[in-house]
This record gives structure tokens, sequence and C-alpha cells, in this order.
């Protein structure tokens, strides 16, 4: 233990009137602890929803939102011992405000405002050269019967990216003031890795590939993988999980290889799984108050809404200047050189063209172009259903304060209904009208190169068959397989669909 020596309170002045303090206090476990009623903003129910915070310690429990900010979770009980039991729904959570950012402090009970006189209380003073504690001196009551441990806030919360969240939330209110930028829409694409829901500008995101056989590298590690061939380069696949401080995943078939590309940097990051995309607007994002500063740049905040997982945004150009990942990128370029283009892309000086498309399951595999979707969202939530609408139209859903007409393309097309547990909607805009297409499961989101799109071949036709969802496809596309192989993957035509569909809604 830290040495530390007891310093008795001062010999009151008689000509002054004691200084009285206020205390908040609580119970964890048998103890009971204080901190100045000042520091003490308000203290709420354990949420019923709680965010893992990346690399983070092991007392923070993680984050969730309240009133428009993210409140970071100390628990306090694995602060002191870090075999602790996890949190109950009874527990508490004091919101304390440590230099203007709010912080949650997880504890058993609350007590009471106590009003403390002097001589109630003994500071600690630790001897020079120790490592100070958190518990900064006592509290004696009722003739030294109750004690009370008061807890040093400084040391207690340290947040080392204050200076980030303060302009994080000054861009924010600055958006918020210049109406004309409200609504500028930004697109990222989410995906769940380290335990928590992540997401990465779509600008930055070459392509989205399942998770091919990889090659050794020297410059392996606990954050590279090994590398892969992509598009004539060798790409590093760096594990995400590891860079968020998270612990590697076990293999599985959702996993995918992110594929990002910044500036003349190309890395693979490896996820447990893509989910959706996410459409939010800068004024949005709010600003994570991280205890470290480790990588802390790479996270650009949070997007938070009612009844969805908080998505944490990622910076991308924070991510490549990051050391690591820059080094291992440069390695890669150096070490292994790209492949020799074909001798006629040469002689013709021709640059490949490709397009991004989302590949989806309705039944079979089919493919639409990327831009033509603006979000990919869950199934379910606040849908109303109004009298008098066909059997295909599931309902209107009330997507942040918008209607989307719900339509269910396996009623449209009378096949047979089926699991929806990993169902998702297709967001689609038609002028100031949007539609959600229901689809079984979103599956990837592909580059192909324009060569590989071509009409569809009169054999794939059915003719006579108008009513199956092939039917509203004249073009199909050659997607890469893992093992090396191609798969001819119809190309929807949304145009025709659409036109199956508007004149009903």
């Amino acid at each position: 233990m830290d040495a530390l020596h007891v310093v008795p309170p001062a010999p009151p002045v008689a000509a002054a009137a004691p200084a009285v303090e206020l205390f908040g206090s609580f119970l964890l476990g048998g103890d009971e602890f204080a901190l100045p009623a000042l520091c003490i903003r308000e203290v709420v129910n354990f949420p019923e929803r709680i965010t893992a915070v990346p690399l983070a310690p092991s007392y923070l429990e993680g984050m969730f939102t309240l009133r428009g900010s993210v409140i970071p979770v100390v628990n306090l009980a694995r602060l002191f011992d870090p075999q602790a039991a996890a949190p109950e729904p009874t527990h508490k959570v004091a919101i304390i405000d440590y230099q203007e950012v709010q912080v949650g402090l997880l504890v058993h009970a609350t007590g009471e405002i106590l009003r403390v006189r002097p001589e109630q209380r003994c500071r600690l003073r630790y001897a020079d050269g120790s490592a100070q504690g958190v518990v900064a001196g006592t509290i004696q009551l009722e003739d030294g019967r109750r004690l009370l441990q008061v807890l040093d806030i400084e040391r207690l919360i340290h947040i080392e990216n204050v200076p980030q969240v303060h302009a994080l939330r000054a861009a924010g209110a600055e958006t918020r003031r210049q109406l004309r930028v409200v609504g500028a829409r930004r697109h990222a694409i989410s995906f769940r890795a380290a335990g928590a829901r992540f997401a990465l500008d779509m600008l930055a995101i070459q392509e989205i590939i399942r998770v091919p056989e990889l090659v050794g590298s020297v410059l392996n590690s606990k954050l590279c993988l090994g590398r892969m061939h992509f598009r004539s380069h060798q790409v590093p696949v760096v594990d995400f999980a590891m860079l968020a401080g998270g612990t590697a995943a076990a293999a599985s078939d959702e996993q995918r290889v992110l594929v990002a590309h910044i500036g003349d940097a190309t890395v693979g990051f490896l996820v447990d799984g893509v989910d959706s995309i996410v459409h939010f607007t800068t004024d949005e994002v709010l600003a994570i108050p991280l205890l470290s500063k480790t990588r802390s740049a790479m996270f650009a905040g949070c997007v938070s809404r009612e009844g969805q997982p908080d998505v944490i945004l990622l910076d991308h150009a924070n991510i490549f200047t990051n050391g690591e990942i820059a080094a291992m990128a440069q390695g890669h370029r150096n070490l292994y050189p790209d492949d020799e283009a074909p001798a006629s892309d040469k002689a013709s000086g021709k640059r490949v063209q490709r397009h991004v498309y989302l590949t989806f399951r309705v039944g079979d595999l089919l493919a639409l172009e990327l831009k033509q979707v603006r979000e990919i969202i869950d199934y379910g939530g606040d849908i109303s259903h109004p009298p008098g609408m066909p059997d295909y139209l599931c309902g209107l859903m009330n997507q942040r304060q918008q209607l989307i007409s719900l339509v269910d393309l396996r009623r449209l097309y009378h096949m047979e209904a089926t699991d929806m547990t990993n169902a998702k909607v297709l967001v689609i805009e038609r002028g100031e009208d949007r539609y959600g297409l229901l689809v079984d499961a979103v599956c990837d989101i592909v580059a192909i190169e324009d060569s590989k799109r071509y009409e569809m071949p009169s054999l794939m036709k059915k003719p006579g068959e108008s009513s199956c969802l092939q039917a509203e496809s004249h073009e199909v596309l050659e997607m890469p397989l893992p093992d090396g192989d191609t798969n001819s993957v119809c190309l929807l035509d949304l145009d025709r669909l659409m036109q199956r569909i508007a004149p009903v809604v």
C-alpha cells in the first residue's frame, strides 16, 4: 500500500464561522463513499442500453446517451477490484461533471446529501514519490461510528481527450447555427467488431469482400494478419478488433474484409460482420469522452438514435495517419510490388472503370448499384398499417419523422414467406417519396469492372414469366468468389421495379 499520512483537521479560528461543505454519499457493497455535491450533476437508473467503448480500461463499463451527450460509465467496484461482479439493473449511475464533460459513476445505491463541518473531515497526504490513490480522505459521523471515504475526482476520472470533445461539440454547435449545412448528408457503412458497432465513411471504402485466403507477411503482428491479393495489389489485412483494443473473434461466415483506400494507402480491415448503410448529418455526431488518448483520434464521435444500437463513427483519415497502419501499408508496397498490368491495357493506356454494387437475397442473389440505395435499415420498429393497402405493402415505416412505404418483395412476386431474422430494408428515393424494399438479407458490397457487366443471356430469361423478380433484370454481373471462380448475378432494374410499385403507392 502507498505510504500516506493522515492530516488532522485544522484548529478552528475563533473569529470565523466554520465552513460547512456539502457531500453526496453512495454505497458500494458494505462501504460508504462521498463526493463533493457540486460535482454531482444528477443520478440516473442503470441504462437499458450500454455500448462497449473501444480501447477502454477494464473498469470502464461502457457508454450511453443522455439528453444529447455521450456518457462514459466508470464501474467504481472494478476500479478497486478488477474481478468485481457485473452490474445489476438496480444499480445507479451518478453523473459527474468533469471539465465540462459528463462521466457516469456506477454505484450500488445512492445515499444522502451531507453537511460536513471541518472537524468531521480528515485528509490523506501521500508520501513524496508514491502513487496517489483515488481516496482523498474520510468523513467521520456519529462520533466516529460511521466512516465515509471521500473520493478524489481528479484521480478518479481523468479524460485525456477533453480538448477533442470540446472541439467536436463546438463544430456541432456551429453546424446547427449554419442552417444551410445542417441538411448535408453523410453515408457510412456500419460493421461489428470488438463487441461494438462502428461505421466508416463510404468515401473511404473501396470494396467489401468475403475473407480470402491470407498469405503470410514479414510484417505480420498482432494487428496485421497477413496480406491478400486485391486488384493487382498486395494489401495488408488488419484485425480491426485488435486495433480497437478488443480480442480477435473466431472465424465465421459473417466475417468480411473492408478494403479502405486513403491517398496512396490501401488496407483491408477484418470485421465480424457488416450491418448496414448509416445515413446521418454532421450535427447528429456526438463527442465521445475517452479515458485514454491511445488512438483516440481515429474515433470521430457517436451516432445515437432511439431504439437503435449506438454507432461509433470512425475518422478514416486519422486511422491512416496512425504510425502502425501507415508503416504497414508502405511496407507492403515496398516489399510486394504490384502485378503487371495486361499488355493490352498498357498499350491503350485505358483506366479500368468500376462501379460499386450491393448484393442481397430475395430467395436468389441479386444486385443493385450502391448509389441507388439511400441507406439500409433493420426491419421492425415503428410501422403503421393503414387500411386499404395492397397485400405486398407491409405498411408505413416512420424513420426519423419521415414515412417510408414498405414493400415486401416476396409478396409482390408471389414467393413463399421466409424467416425474417436477418431481414433488411433497402431505402430507395424517388423525388420526395421514399420506398423500403424488404429483402431476406444483405450480403456484400463489391466493385465490379464494367467489362464484367453485360446483357442477360437469353438462356437466363424465362419467357412468359413476368411475375418473378428476375424478370425486372436485363443485365447480369460476373461476381468474384473467394475460390477464384465467378457467379452470375442478376442486376435489378430499379426503374422497372418502381413502375410496378409506383402506380399503387
